[in-house]
Formats: C-alpha cells, sequence, structure tokens
C-alpha cells in the first residue's frame, strides 16, 4: 500500500504542473499502445485496485463521452482535477463514486431498520434513478467493496452496523438519503482528509520526485555519533589493536625480509581475532554483563554482528598470511634450487615452524575451513533451507581450534582464558539438557502459520522479560537448535511460551508436523486450536503398542538452553520506552507487557468502604518508567489475533489509570488497509471510526485502541513522543531489517536511543 501522504501539500507551481503534464501525457502512451485509448482492463493495472468496482467506478467517470474507452483528454481533464481542483470539486467526484444510481438489489431488512431508526416511513420513499443522493444499500454496497479493498473480513451483521453509524451521522434531516451538501458537512469534520482526497494513484501518474539536494552524510552527523558512541568507541579500540598487534609483530621480525615480517604481523593479529571470536559468543557471560556497570559502556547488543565482523577480518587476515608465506616459500625455492614450491607446502619441514614443521600444511587446511565456513554462513544458505549446511560447517571450529593450537606456537596463550570460559559454557548446557527434556504442554496453531508453544519450565530457570532461549525437537531435528524469543511474562511459573512464525524450513516443518497430528474433523477448526484437548479426549494418538503408534510423551519433548539477554532488558530502566514491533516482532514485547500487567496486579489496593481500587505508582528500583508507548505493526488483519487476548487485558487494566495519564499507550497499524484520504476508504475509515466512538472498541480487533490504517508517519509519532516530556525517550524495536533502518533515521533525527533485537 501507498503510504498515507502527509496533511496539506504545497500547490504546485506553472513549472511542476507542465512537468506533471509532460509526466501523465508520456505515461499514458506507454499504457494506451498504439490506439491511443485505454480501456477498463488497462485502466485496472495503471491504477493498482484490487476490486473491480472502484475500477469501474472510476473508469465510468473518467470515461465522459461513455465510449469504454479513456482518451488523453479525458484522463487529464480527470485528473486536474484530482489534483489541482478545489475541495469541492474532488468531493463532487467522490459523492459520485458512492452514488451508484440505483444499480443494486435493495436490501429490505436494512433499509427497514434505517428506516426505523431515522424515524422516515417507507411510503415517503419512491425508488428513483440515483441522482443526487446515496441511498442505505448503495451506502452498504459501497463500503462493502471498502472492506474488500482494504482487506478487512467483517461479518454482514458488522457491515450492517457500519452503514448504519455513517448513515444515521451523515443523513442530517433524516430524509432516508445522504444529499452532496450532507456528505459535505460531514466530511468538514475530517480538513486534513478533504485536503488530501485522492484514489491513490500508481506511480505512473506521478512524476519522479526531483533529486534531493545533497546533504552532509548521515555518518557525519552529531546525532549518529551520538547514537553509536559505544559501537563507534567499540570499533575504534579494536582496530587500534589490530594495529598495535600488527606493528609489534612486522618490527621483531624485521630483519627477516618484507614477507616475512607481514606474514608475522598477520598472524599476531590472527591468535587475538581467532580466540576473539569466541569471546563474542560467550552467550551466558554476555547475558550476566548486561546486569552490570559494564554494558552502558560495551556494544553487547551487537555481540552478534561483530562476530561476523571479526569473522571476515579473520578471513582477511589468513588470506594476507597465507600469500606472504606462500611468496616467502617461493623466493625462497628460487634461492634454493633443490626444493621446489610445492615441496615447501606440502611437506613438513623443520624451522618453519608449528608442531613439527606442519605449519604450511596445518595453514592450509586452516584455509579451507574458514573459507568454508564463510561460505555457508551467509544468509542466502542460512535463510534458503539449508540451515544445517551453516549448523555443520560452523561446528568445525573444534577443528580450526585445534588446528589453530598446532599452527601458531603462542596461540594457545591468547586462547586459554576464553576457550576454557567457552568449554565451561558448553558444559552447563550439556549437563541441563542431560538433565532431561522438557514436556511440550500445550500447542496453538495461530494465523500466518504461527505455532504457540506452551512448554513446561524447568525449575529454578530465572529469566528477565524479553530474553531468548535455543530450542531443540529431536522430532523435528535431532541436531538443529534455534533461537526464539520468550513471549511470556518471568511472573509465570508454571510454564514458558514461545510464539514462532513459518519461515524457514525447521519452522515450517514445526507447524506441519503439529497439524497432522490433529484429527480430521467435520467441523470447521477456529484460528487458534489447543492439541491439548484432543489429547485429552485421546483423538490425537493410537494406544501405545499398536501399529504405527508414538507415545505423546516421546512426541512433545524438547530442550531448551538459555536464557539469554537481549538490548530490552534495558526498558525497564528506561524513562520513555516506545515499543515497536511489526508482525511476529511483538513477542519479546508481549513478555514485557505482560511482566508489566502482572507488577499492576501486585500493586492493585482497594477501599474495603466503597471497594473502589486503584494501582500504586510502578516506579521502584528496578523500574523508572514513567511511560510506554506500544506501537504493532500488522500487514493485515488476523494477524492481530495472535495477542488480541493479552492486549484486552491490557486495556483493562489501563482503564483505572486514564484518570492520571495512561501509563502504557498502545498504537496498532494496519498495512493493507488504505488511508482516510483514499477515496475507496473514506467512508469505510470514518464509518469505523464512528463505530468506535458509539461502542467504544475497535471493529477489526475488539480493543479500545483504534486501529490505524496504513503505516505509521513516523516523524509525526516521533514528534508527539518528543512533546510529551516524560523522560529520555529510548526506542526498541523487533522486526525486518529494511523498517529498522527507518526507524534508527527517525530516532538519530529525534536524538532518541535505538535498539533492535538481535539473536
Amino acid at each position: 500500500p501507498i503510504p498515507c501522504p502527509p496533511a496539506g501539500p504545497p500547490a504546485m507551481s506553472a513549472a511542476e504542473d507542465a512537468e506533471w503534464l509532460r509526466w501523465v501525457t508520456k505515461q499514458f502512451g506507454s499504457i494506451a499502445g498504439k490506439d491511443k485509448e485505454i480501456d477498463l482492463e488497462e485502466f485496472k493495472t495503471a491504477l493498482q485496485v484490487k476490486e473491480s468496482f472502484f475500477a469501474e467506478r472510476f473508469f465510468a467517470l473518467f470515461d465522459a463521452d461513455g465510449s469504454g474507452t479513456i482518451s488523453l483528454e479525458e484522463l487529464l481533464r480527470a485528473l486536474s482535477l484530482l489534483v489541482h481542483g478545489s475541495e469541492m470539486d474532488k468531493l463532487r467526484f467522490l459523492f459520485r463514486v458512492y452514488d451508484v444510481d440505483g444499480k443494486v438489489t435493495r436490501n429490505s431488512n436494512l433499509c427497514s431498520k434505517l428506516l426505523r431508526v431515522l424515524g422516515v416511513s417507507g411510503s415517503s420513499l419512491s425508488p428513483r434513478t440515483g441522482s443526487g443522493s446515496i441511498d442505505p444499500d448503495e451506502l452498504r454496497v459501497v463500503l462493502r467493496w471498502c472492506l474488500r479493498e482494504s482487506a478487512i473480513a467483517l461479518p454482514e451483521e458488522r457491515l450492517g452496523d457500519l452503514t448504519l453509524a455513517l448513515f444515521e451521522a451523515a443523513d442530517k434531516d433524516r430524509s432516508g438519503s445522504i444529499t452532496f451538501e450532507e456528505l459535505r458537512e460531514e466530511l468538514e469534520a475530517f480538513p486534513e482528509v478533504m485536503e488530501n482526497l485522492t484514489i491513490s494513484a500508481a506511480s505512473w501518474l506521478k512524476p519522479p520526485p526531483p533529486p534531493e539536494r545533497s546533504r552532509r552524510p548521515r555518518y557525519l552527523t552529531r546525532a549518529f555519533w551520538h547514537n553509536h558512541r559505544s559501537q563507534l568507541a567499540f570499533l575504534g579500540g579494536y582496530t587500534s589493536l589490530n594495529l598495535l598487534l600488527f606493528a609489534l609483530a612486522a618490527l621483531w621480525h624485521a630483519g627477516r625480509g618484507g614477507w616475512v615480517t607481514v606474514a608475522r604481523g598477520c598472524g599476531q593479529c590472527l591468535n587475538f581475532n581467532c580466540a576473539f571470536l569466541a569471546v563474542l559468543m560467550l552467550r551466558r557471560c554476555l547475558t550476566w554483563l548486561r546486569a552490570t556497570p559494564v554494558a552502558k559502556v560495551l556494544p553487547l547488543d551487537q555481540h552478534v554482528v561483530f562476530h561476523q565482523l571479526v569473522g571476515y577480518v579473520v578471513l582477511a587476515l589468513a588470506a594476507v598470511h597465507t600469500g606472504a608465506h606462500v611468496a616467502n616459500f617461493s623466493r625462497l625455492a628460487r634461492q634454493d634450487g633443490g626444493h621446489s614450491l610445492a615441496e615447501y607446502l606440502l611437506s613438513p619441514r623443520p624451522g618453519v615452524g608449528g608442531l613439527g614443521g606442519t605449519a604450511s600444511q596445518t595453514g592450509l587446511a586452516l584455509q579451507a575451513l574458514l573459507a568454508a565456513m564463510l561460505a555457508f554462513s551467509s544468509s542466502c544458505v542460512r535463510r534458503s533451507g539449508h540451515f544445517e549446511l551453516f549448523y555443520w560447517t560452523h561446528l568445525s571450529y573444534i577443528s580450526v581450534w585445534t588446528l589453530l593450537i598446532l599452527h601458531g606456537p603462542h596461540f594457545w596463550k591468547w586462547f586459554a582464558a576464553p576457550g576454557c570460559l567457552f568449554v565451561l559454557e558448553k558444559a552447563v548446557g550439556l549437563a541441563r539438557r542431560r538433565a532431561g527434556g522438557l514436556r511440550i504442554v500445550e500447542v496453538n496453531l495461530l494465523p500466518s502459520k504461527v505455532t504457540h508453544l506452551v512448554i513446561e519450565r524447568p525449575r529454578f530457570f530465572h529469566y528477565e522479560p524479553g530474553d531468548y532461549v535455543y530450542l531443540n525437537i529431536p522430532a523435528i531435528a535431532t541436531y538443529e537448535w534455534h533461537p526464539f524469543t520468550i513471549s511470556s511474562a518471568p511472573e509465570q511459573q508454571e510454564t514458558l511460551w514461545l510464539h514462532i512464525r513459518s519461515l524457514g524450513q525447521w519452522t515450517t516443518k514445526l507447524y506441519e508436523y503439529f497439524q497432522q497430528l490433529e484429527s480430521p474433523s467435520p467441523e470447521p477448526k477456529p484460528l487458534s486450536r489447543s492439541l491439548r484437548e484432543k489429547r485429552h479426549r485421546g483423538q490425537m494418538f493410537q494406544h501405545p503398542g499398536t501399529a504405527g503408534s508414538v507415545p505423546f510423551a516421546h512426541l512433545s519433548q524438547c530442550y531448551i538452553d538459555g536464557p539469554y539477554g537481549t538490548p530490552t532488558r534495558r526498558i525497564f530502566t528506561s524513562e520513555h520506552a516506545v515499543l515497536i514491533g511489526a508482525g511476529i516482532g511483538i513477542t519479546p514485547f508481549a513478555s514485557i507487557l505482560q511482566s508489566i500487567m502482572y507488577r499492576y496486579r501486585r500493586r492493585k489496593q482497594s477501599c474495603p468502604s466503597c471497594h473502589h481500587s486503584w494501582c500504586e505508582d510502578l516506579q521502584d528500583e528496578e523500574m523508572t518508567l514513567r511511560k510506554v508507548d506500544f506501537i504493532w505493526i500488522n500487514r493485515d488483519q488476523k494477524h492481530f489475533e495472535w495477542f488480541v487476548s493479552l492486549l484486552t487485558k491490557l486495556e483493562m487494566e489501563q482503564a483505572e489509570q486514564e484518570a492520571g495519564g495512561q501509563f502504557l499507550e498502545m498504537h496498532m497499524y494496519m498495512t493493507s488497509a488504505l488511508c482516510k484520504n483514499d477515496m475507496k476508504a473514506i467512508g469505510l475509515q470514518m464509518a469505523l471510526d464512528l463505530l468506535a466512538t458509539k461502542e467504544q472498541r475497535d471493529s477489526i480487533t475488539g480493543l479500545r485502541t483504534r486501529t490505524q490504517p496504513g503505516r505509521p508517519d513516523w516523524s509525526k509519532v516521533f514528534r508527539k513522543v518528543a512533546e510529551e516530556k516524560r523522560g529520555k525517550v529510548q526506542v526498541f524495536f523487533c522486526g525486518s531489517p529494511a523498517l529498522a533502518k527507518v526507524i534508527r533515521v527517525h530516532c538519530e533525527h529525534f536524538g532518541f536511543r535505538f535498539f533492535k533485537e538481535n539473536f
């Protein structure tokens, strides 16, 4: 969907108008072809209209002569009205779109209901040709197509409620129909909509934007350096240390020739970097460090990114190191004359280095292993259904460290401390796994192939909101471990929740595995289905011992490794936190929001006399939050069902705090829904607003919070946050990398700290 434009665009100048006319004429020629006319199918394709109803309505209004095709003159005339016309011109066009001229079959039940509400007798209305007014049936038909255009599914009864709400508001004189003047009066309450009323025409109707003036690069701005000061300081220190190590080693071996000097300098850097790779993946140690003041200095949130960076540095240093040694051996072979280069590389030679003079052989083996690890660790391999290639090649780190100890005489000194910690972490994880698997208590299959696992919580398993664990289910893949955020609150003592979206091979197999375990039923299944109920009824599995049967205890066994900390641990020590989740990216925030709800309950007080209840101040030594803004962005309506029950409970808790200002404010966005200023959606959005005001709940989600159409206007959202002045603002995001870049830029502009979920 096209983002909602800002309110009040400036009028086009004469030069811009001429450029616009040239652009539309050019695009018309590319669409119309040789006949210089646009038919209905070409018009639908150009406008990118989902449903034929609006395409046909717009086409009929553009086709002034009724010829069945649109000429360039007719197109320019209609577009000029929409682009340059007055608010009255645009409103008249909108009215003609909604006035379908009585071409629909009347719904007698709806008409009777509306007439009774409006107090109009049926005899006072006569069938008409549709000129000059909109009757209830026409409005209902238009709203039905509006719903389809915005990918919103509502029952017929709800459609009738929307029609009734909009008709009651617009039919000022209670005549049983809406006139042009009545529609204009109703729309005057939405001035920002009238200023930008359009049909969201595709890019072929809009000239390309002028090139932006050259601005100072983002990386040179003060805001960028402020928001990335810990990462930049770390990179500076890391680069300086590598340069220092290279220089010291090069100076020590300066008398042995240029190639040896380069090789030894790179070798010393490799000693440090190969050991540092292990440090960056000490997840338990890094999680412990998050609770110390060190977390404010070191960029612990980017440890995976730095692990990847150091991996590339190791590969580059290894290539230079190997190349320098090969060049030196080539020089020695020419000077010696009695040995070839192949002998230097493939045969152990005393004095060359390494255990037993095997430095050349172990070095070539290391080069091959590092190249394989790099090749199979790329995102295209990991996310294309071949995760096992990444997993098994990365397990060769054991061979790499072993060969490094054999290859370099001093590597063990660098590796001793991080190696011991690494082995200790692995031993702790292995001990926990050997303690026994955990039962999957319940499985719910949610919309968009999301698997909700309810797992029994191990004893002495302590975690913070937003933490994640590595999950292994032997029935899916014996050796694969995948990270998933815990979506339940730490205060929930008996179980852990994981919400897993089917995006890769393993997650898809997980969903399909539990889907096929469901017993067939002739009745339609709800979107959320509990396998536990079927297990209790004995419908899921055959009795143990029969052919083809597998005990449920075996199928439901899983192992977890963790918990591990994430940037979201900073939320409770923030002052004003903005939580942004895109799609299934809500999972870390679900845990946090539930934790907030539990804290509300603990602090809930009530008067024994009047039974009035209230909540004490949430701030304590572990939580300095003054305000939380929660933003959830979903593509379509059904995705909101993942956590709608949780959000409903949160709203009920918040109802008690409204007198003093809400502590938690929720914002829902549905990107498939068209914006209010689109002619294909304005009636629907007005009806949804009116019905939400009347019923105090949103028709799309059932929440009190109104679901906004389109994508957020981040400038407007963050400007409002800044104006509230509730303390230092920190933005926490979990979602797609593309959206993260957009939000990061806006955070830098407003001076907000930005944190992104990384595994």
